[in-house]
């Protein structure tokens, strides 16, 4: 109890100090659950938070003494990994996701495109269209498709406009951060099958 709450009393949800003989027993049982329930799930949320660091220490510890082994280093922090262990019945993978957006240039590369298709109207095939269309297309919070948008680059194009369109896109990319993750994986019986060992409560 706060220093300033004097005994026999609790604070209420307004903080009102409500005197403990007055509350009920059940009312009383429920708190005692909750904050029980609560310091358990906070101790779980430290170690789950340690392990990660320290799982993120090791990997990278680890990839720089193997990078060593050929006469190079280049920082293990960086990049997506799989570690198998020696016999194969465990897999642990670090992915680097990153956030990317675009400037400014995406709308010159979106310039460049219309212009491609008003003069695409007849021959172009309505997939096309639908594409390009669907790639620029914003969501309830005005983001566009990254992914959608990236996609564009893999058409093969020959037109100069469209060229200098994928150019535009890719000028546009910004990387504006990245969340790392770590994965592991336990192989089922004697099948080339992995399933994930959950870290995540809703899912154990």
């Amino acid at each position: 109890m706060s220093k300033n709450i004097p005994d026999g009393y609790w604070p209420d949800a307004r903080g009102a100090l409500i005197p403990v003989d007055t509350i009920k027993p059940i009312d009383q049982e429920r708190d005692a659950l909750v904050k029980d329930l609560v310091a358990k799930a906070k101790a779980l949320n430290t170690a789950l938070a340690d392990f990660k660091q320290a799982a993120f220490g090791d990997i990278a510890a680890f990839v720089e003494l193997s990078a060593e082994q050929y006469g190079v280093s280049w920082g293990g922090k960086k990049g997506n990994v799989q570690l198998l262990c020696f016999d194969g019945r465990y897999k642990v993978l670090r992915s680097i996701q990153e956030s990317i957006t675009f400037d400014e240039r995406l709308q010159a590369a979106k310039a460049l495109i219309d212009a491609c298709l008003a003069e695409w109207t007849q021959d172009a095939r309505p997939e096309l269209k639908a594409i390009i269309n669907r790639a620029f297309e914003v969501d309830k919070q005005g983001n566009i498709n990254t992914n959608a948008v990236l996609a564009l680059r893999r058409l093969a194009i020959n037109d100069p406009r469209w060229v200098s369109a994928m150019q535009a896109i890719a000028d546009a990319v910004q990387v504006t951060g990245s969340k790392s993750y770590i994965r592991i994986y336990e192989r089922v019986g004697a099948t080339d099958r992995y399933v994930a060992i959950s870290l995540d409560i809703a899912a154990v």
